[in-house]
C-alpha cells in the first residue's frame, strides 16, 4: 500500500464527514455519566448517525461489532460496547469513533471523566491531549513522520508516561488505515516525508506505566500490562501549504 495524495473535492467529504463526527463524539461524551453501561453510549452513537444519514466507520471493520470502541481505565484500545460494562464515578472513558460518508472516512478519540477523576488520571489526560497537539504542529510540508512521533514522545516521557507501541497513528481516506503508520515515537527526519494532500490521523496512547499491553480472549480489548491507567486522543489532519488543518473539530 502507498500513501494516497487527496483531491480538494475528496477532502470535502472527509470534512463533512468529520464535522459529523465531532458533534456525535461531543454528544456521546457528554452523555456518559456514572450508571451507563458502554453499550448505552454506543446506541447513542449509532442513533444520532442515523439521524444525519451517516455511517459508523468501525462498525463491521475486520468483523467489530460495534460502532465505536468505548476503553475504560486501564483498557486501552478497541474494546467492545458492552452491556456488562457500567460506568462508575473516577472512571475514564475513550470514545474512539470513525464516520463515513460516500465511502470517505474520518477518525477521532477522545478521553472523558466520569464524575469526579483523581489527579492522577487527570494529569494523564491533559498531557496526552497536549502531546496530540505537539504531533499536530509537527505535521507540515518539509517534515517527516518520524518529527510527530518524537514530539509526542517527547512531551510525555518526563512524565513518566509511555506511548503504546503496537497502536499508531495511520493514514485514512477510502480506507479507514491507509499508509503510512504514524508511530507516537521516533527520530526526528525520520520516516516519510510529509507533503500537501495527505490526510494522516494523529493519536497518541498513552499509558502511565509501562508501554506494554496484553489483548483479552476477544482479541479486541488491550489492557495495560501493569493495570495503570491509559488515555487516548486523535484527530484525523489535512496537510496544507498554510499548515496542518483538523478535519475532526471536537473542540
Amino acid at each position: 500500500m502507498a500513501i494516497t495524495i487527496k483531491t480538494s473535492d475528496e477532502v470535502a467529504i472527509i470534512r463533512r464527514a468529520g464535522g459529523m463526527l465531532a458533534e456525535i463524539l461531543n454528544a456521546c461524551g457528554a452523555a456518559a455519566a456514572p450508571g451507563m453501561s458502554t453499550a448505552d453510549i454506543d446506541q447513542i452513537a449509532r442513533d444520532l448517525c442515523d439521524q444525519r444519514g451517516v455511517t459508523p466507520g468501525f462498525l463491521g471493520y475486520h468483523g467489530f461489532s460495534g460502532a465505536m470502541c468505548t476503553s475504560v481505565n486501564d483498557q486501552v484500545v478497541h474494546c467492545i460496547p458492552s452491556k456488562e460494562k457500567i460506568l462508575q464515578d473516577g472512571d475514564i472513558l475513550k470514545l474512539d469513533f470513525g464516520v463515513a460518508i460516500d465511502g470517505w472516512n474520518s477518525d477521532a478519540c477522545q478521553t472523558f471523566a466520569i464524575g469526579t477523576i483523581s489527579p492522577a488520571a487527570e494529569k494523564l489526560m491533559k498531557v496526552t491531549k497536549e502531546s496530540m497537539y505537539k504531533g499536530i504542529d509537527q505535521a507540515i510540508i518539509g517534515n517527516r513522520i518520524g518529527d510527530i512521533g518524537h514530539a509526542v514522545e517527547r512531551h510525555v516521557t518526563p512524565h513518566g508516561y509511555s506511548p503504546v507501541r503496537e497502536c499508531v497513528g495511520h493514514g485514512i481516506g477510502r480506507r479507514l488505515h491507509e499508509d503510512p503508520e504514524i508511530p507516537n515515537w521516533g527520530s526526528p527526519g525520520t520516516g516519510p516525508k510529509i507533503v500537501a494532500g495527505m490526510v494522516i490521523c494523529i493519536e497518541p496512547i498513552i499509558n502511565i506505566g509501562t508501554h506494554k499491553i496484553i489483548t483479552e480472549a476477544d482479541r479486541w480489548t488491550t489492557r495495560t500490562a501493569d493495570g495503570e491507567l491509559s488515555a487516548h486522543f486523535e484527530h484525523t489532519i489535512y496537510i496544507t501549504p498554510d499548515g496542518p488543518e483538523i478535519l475532526t473539530p471536537w473542540e
